[in-house]
This record gives structure tokens, C-alpha cells and sequence, in this order.
């Protein structure tokens, strides 16, 4: 799951990159670039999504970091989607919004990883503790 993350992340920093240039340059081509880098986005957080509404739906306990990452996860996405929708509109109409959705979708990403990760530390913790406290007992 957060190897679909690590693949979102970089994806969304290319399109906020390049909505950057754009703004910068206004060369047309920086416009499709994130289009096609939002999109591709779009696919892996997507599919993490999946699996996080998976593990929540499967999860003892429904709420704490399982839930809070499904949700960030889930902003994520559906700002993600309404950024592809900004980028589809003609080029000159992008800006300046598709750079201001750009900034909040990669944001939110990173916070998505984040709690992924320290979603599956925590597990790895756990998983420890329980070898440790009974190998001890």
C-alpha cells in the first residue's frame, strides 16, 4: 500500500513543478506535462485508496491513524480529481487555480504517506513487542 504512495508522491511534485514553470514561463507544454503527471497520480493514489478502504473495512478497530489515513487519503484523491478536471480546461484557464490545487493535492499527499508509514511502523512495533513479550513469559 505505501509502495503505491511512493509512486503518488513524486508524480504529484512533477505537476506542482511543472504548473510552477508554467506559471513562470507560459509555455503551453508545462500544461500538459501536469495534466499527464496529475493523471498517472491519480492512478497510484487510486489504487492506494482501494487498499486503504481494504484495511479499514478489515481493522478491529475502526478508528485512530486506519481511519485518519483513509480520510487524508480520500481528500487527497478527490482534490486530485478536481485538479485533473482544472488541468483539462484550455491552458490559459489553469492558472491560477491549478497551481493553488496543485500545492494543497501534493501537501496532502505527503501527509498521506506520512501516515502510512507510521501506519506500518506501528505495526512492525507491535508485531516486535508481541515476539518480545512472548518469548519472555
Amino acid at each position: 500500500m505505501t509502495i503505491l504512495l511512493a509512486g503518488s508522491v513524486p508524480l504529484f511534485l512533477g505537476a506542482l513543478l511543472s504548473d510552477i514553470a508554467y506559471h513562470n514561463t507560459y509555455q503551453i507544454q508545462w500544461s500538459n506535462f501536469a495534466s499527464w503527471l496529475i493523471a498517472g497520480g491519480e492512478l497510484f493514489s487510486g489504487l492506494a485508496l482501494l487498499f486503504a478502504l481494504v484495511n479499514l473495512l478489515r481493522a478491529r478497530r475502526k478508528a485512530g491513524p486506519v481511519l485518519m489515513y483513509f480520510v487524508v487519503l480520500l481528500a487527497t484523491w478527490v482534490l486530485g480529481l478536481i485538479n485533473a478536471f482544472q488541468h483539462a480546461k484550455d491552458a490559459w484557464a489553469v492558472m491560477p487555480g491549478g497551481l493553488i490545487l496543485s500545492i494543497v493535492v501534493f501537501i496532502l499527499v505527503c501527509i498521506s504517506a506520512w501516515f502510512g508509514l507510521a501506519a506500518r511502523a506501528d505495526v512492525r512495533v507491535d508485531a516486535t513487542n508481541r515476539v518480545h513479550t512472548g518469548g519472555i513469559q
